[in-house]
């Protein structure tokens, strides 16, 4: 399928907006499972629009129109808490040329929470903060404070948690063997498990492997290892 890509992005966010209007209206009840189902819902939207924007990066969401690419992973970049697309482009590129460096953006020698916060300061920025508040402050006169909160701004951040632990952490923390110049672990074998992790971003030694290759195509590419 050609525009398999396309067809996904536009899915994901598709979901993520039709969802998130259905939940800024949800009666919330805290005794509810429901309400915690849909936070994982929410929070796994979100991983995938930012997912969407990282292979927009890579230039494999519309790979053969690359201004359609470009829009794709801008409007999915600022849809994930206005982050600028452009800046998120040139820091992952350096992350790929330079992984586990002192000049790798993405990297810290240290333990996950110091490495977490270095993460976050890399990213966000002043306008971030600045516009989320703005975007936040509007949408209280339209829905509650509490709906905002707790479907909205808490899968937002889960979301960060979620792709920085099993996107960074786990694959680059700790010693690599020298001969392996991706300096990236993946996971297990098991698709499910790696979907519902991260879009398959737990296979990440393949995807600094083969770079080129969408979200989606990377249990292919494990299983090939795994055979070799």
């Amino acid at each position: 399928m050609e525009n398999k890509g396309i067809f996904y992005a536009i899915g994901i966010i598709s979901l993520w907006i039709v969802t998130l209007i259905y939940l800024l209206n949800y009666q919330i009840d805290f005794y509810n499972p429901l309400v915690y189902v849909f936070v994982l819902l929410q929070t796994h939207l979100y991983t995938g629009i930012f997912i969407t924007a990282h292979d927009a990066i890579h230039g494999v969401v519309a790979p053969n129109n690359k201004k359609l690419n470009y829009w794709i992973g801008f409007v999915c970049a600022t849809i994930f808490a206005y982050n600028n697309y452009e800046k998120l482009s040139r820091k992952h590129h350096l992350h790929h040329a330079h992984v586990v460096s002192d000049d790798d953006p993405d990297y810290y020698h240290g333990n996950f929470f110091r490495w977490y916060l270095k993460f976050a300061l890399e990213y966000v920025t002043f306008w971030q903060i600045l516009f989320m508040a703005i975007t936040y402050n509007i949408l209280k006169l339209v829905f509650p404070m509490e709906n905002l909160i707790v479907f909205w701004e808490v899968p937002a951040i889960l979301s960060t948690l979620q792709l920085f632990y099993f996107g960074t952490y786990l694959p680059h923390r700790g010693e690599h063997d020298t001969s392996d110049k991706f300096k990236a672990r993946s996971q297990d074998l098991n698709h499910f498990v790696a979907f519902i992790s991260c879009y398959f971003f737990g296979y990440h030694h393949e995807h600094h492997a083969y770079p080129y290759l969408p979200w989606w195509q990377l249990p292919k590419a494990k299983e090939q290892q795994n055979v070799q």
